[in-house]
């Protein structure tokens, strides 16, 4: 009897042990050791991949996509629809998870993609509406956009919802209205996206594409230089 308590203690005694033991290493010492290597080698990733504006302040992640809309007329009218502010390059379309009311327009609560098919009829809807957005908002006096010249991306969200990134074709197709908004020449304007365009991961790997956010503080930079 007392040998078989005994026996039990030192194996609770030895287990308790390990586990004191296990929760310092792995609790405490590898995330603070891989914490300072992540610190170490690579610390704007490390921190969200932050991204300032001129006057230092974080406005955003590279990895996280951004909406520039006009304010709303009445801020508590959740029904209210928002308008985009045409001064600014425009993201993709960010359905997320479609009908969910918490995941609307890059908020990062959630992310998902529609889950739509391709002959969904919602999806089908919001495709049409979205072309023909891109076409109306993008046509200038002296620059027509073409509903054959509207790229994949301009009209369909990603599969996280939260994509920052656009394709050069769509932000070419901004370019002219941009420059008219600011009052900016088209060739300033067409330097911007050239600027900003980040060719294939390691020559082969994607496609080229351009971060929205970095793009639209350069071209607030370019029209704060301007005024």
């Amino acid at each position: 009897m007392n040998n078989s308590v005994g026996n039990t203690g030192r194996v609770l005694w030895a287990g308790l042990r390990a586990l004191l033991v296990l929760t310092v290493i792995t609790g405490v010492v590898y995330p603070l050791a891989v914490t300072g290597i992540a610190q170490l080698a690579f610390p704007g990733k490390a921190n969200g991949s932050e991204i300032k504006d001129a006057s230092g302040r974080v406005v955003g992640s590279a990895l996280i996509g951004q909406t520039y809309d006009l304010p709303k007329k009445n801020p508590d009218d959740a029904e209210e629809a928002v308008a985009p502010d045409l001064r600014w390059f425009q993201p993709r379309p960010s359905n997320g998870l479609g009908g969910n009311s918490v995941n609307t327009q890059y908020a990062i609560i959630l992310s998902g993609a529609t889950n739509r098919s391709g002959d969904n009829a919602d999806l089908i809807k919001w495709v049409t509406a979205a072309k023909a957005a891109v076409v109306k908002d993008n046509s200038t006096a002296d620059y027509t956009v073409k509903p054959s010249d509207v790229p994949a991306d301009a009209v369909t969200s990603s599969g996280s919802g939260l994509d920052p990134h656009i394709s050069p074709e769509y932000a070419r197709i901004q370019v002219h209205r941009v420059a008219e908004k600011n009052g900016l020449d088209v060739q300033q304007v067409e330097k911007l996206v050239a600027d900003h365009t980040d060719d294939r991961i390691l020559g082969f790997i994607g496609e080229p594409r351009v971060n929205v956010l970095q793009l639209n503080i350069a071209l607030k930079n370019l029209t704060a230089a301007k005024g």
